[in-house]
């Protein structure tokens, strides 16, 4: 089957600018925009945009197959240039009209956006966030932000982000506010030394006396409308661990027909073989159980009532066990083919070790395994009559 224009326009980008130059994107450097720009020019830049936006209006399943594509090449890549549909989709769904047209028209052909959840003190108990939203003016037309958020991919260069903060005049409400990048009081306290997807950029940011328009409020819970949009970039995570086991296997054979033991190639070792056919099962399970995650979100971002929907559902339960299962199964993968390559594994002379560290992140960002355990148990496990 002939492959879509768009999905060759991918794996082009890829050859050209990812694909073997694994030093340059393990090395922490500044955040690559360069490189990003150049990913703009191919007219693919946050491809999910819907076309009443004027956007490309890709689905989610689409979504998958560039985000595999991506991420076998380099997975912090592909974090940065999806990351944002967890901002947008708040912002498509439950922005109004004018800020739609101020803020997502704009992404259309370069740009990015990014979302202000996280905390140290908090943690997984998002319930428990310190950063605060106080009305002020008259008529309470202006929303005023203070606080600090943890882990933040995209901000020091995003078009617009949105903060996750708790009413201060009500102690049970949260708000989701858009705040351009640009508003006084935000600060980039640091950018964190992270151990994989070195591409990417994830900061801790302060917000001290933040001050936007009241209408910047998106409509709805803003805890809710969280859990809406991690949907779409949990999914998009665990399709990430695909790609790179993907690029785990082939390295795995470029190496096995390149090392000698007992005067043959390793890849005709029994041993050897019957690891990377267990790899190829595993990969083979990973690619079904996305794409299937992902039609089940684009089914429900079809109907006429998504927005209504969405905030009935939530959490998408397909969202937090593809998550799962991909980042153990890869995790899986990674561990047996560092082992695969003995002592040269365990240093930098290989890429092995990156695509290890690569992985990890899998399972531990946008909710690590025991948070999602724990809300699969709750949510799809305890009978409905018993939930708390």
């Amino acid at each position: 089957m002939k492959q879509p224009e768009y999905l060759r326009t991918v794996q082009g980008f890829a050859r050209r600018e990812l694909l073997g130059k694994d030093a340059y994107l393990d090395s922490l450097a500044e955040a690559p925009l360069p490189l990003y720009e150049r990913f703009a020019e191919t007219g693919l830049a946050n491809w999910w945009l819907p076309k009443e936006s004027g956007g490309l209006g890709l689905s989610l399943e689409e979504s998958v197959r560039i985000t595999a594509e991506l991420a076998y090449a380099d997975a912090g890549v592909a974090f940065t240039l999806f990351v944002p549909v967890l901002t947008t989709s708040m912002v498509s769904w439950y922005g109004s009209a004018e800020l739609k047209e101020r803020h997502l028209n704009p992404l259309v052909n370069r740009g990015y956006a990014a979302t202000l959840g996280s905390e140290h003190e908090a943690g997984s108990e998002l319930a428990r966030i310190t950063t605060f939203a106080r009305k002020e003016g008259d008529g309470a037309r202006q929303i005023v932000l203070d606080g600090q958020k943890a882990f933040s991919t995209n901000t020091d260069f995003a078009d617009f982000l949105v903060v996750i903060a708790r009413d201060r005049d009500d102690p049970a409400g949260y708000l989701a506010v858009l705040v351009p990048r640009g508003t006084p009081g935000v600060t980039i306290d640091k950018r964190w030394d992270v151990i994989g997807l070195r591409a990417s950029a994830t900061y801790q940011v302060s917000l001290s006396g933040v001050r936007v328009p009241a209408g910047n409020v998106l409509r709805g819970n803003g805890l809710r409308l969280l859990e809406i949009g991690l949907n779409a970039s949990r999914i998009l995570i665990a399709t990430t661990a695909l790609g790179i086991a993907r690029r785990i296997r082939d390295v795995c054979m470029e190496y096995g027909k390149a090392k000698q033991v007992k005067g043959a190639p390793l890849a005709s070792n029994a041993v050897f073989a019957a690891r990377l056919g267990q790899f190829e099962m595993q990969i083979e399970v990973m690619a079904n159980q996305c794409l299937a995650a992902a039609r089940a979100y684009d089914e429900v971002a079809a109907r006429p009532d998504a927005a209504g929907e969405w905030l009935r559902t939530g959490t998408l339960k397909q969202a937090l066990t593809t998550k799962m299962f991909c980042g153990q199964t890869g995790w899986q993968i990674a561990s047996t083919a560092s082992e695969m390559f003995g002592g040269v594994g365990y240093t930098h002379d290989s890429v092995i070790g990156k695509l290890v560290r690569d992985m990890r992140y899998i399972s531990i960002v946008e909710g690590g395994d025991d948070v999602l355990r724990e809300l699969v148990f709750s949510r799809y496990v305890v009978p409905v009559s018993k939930r708390s």
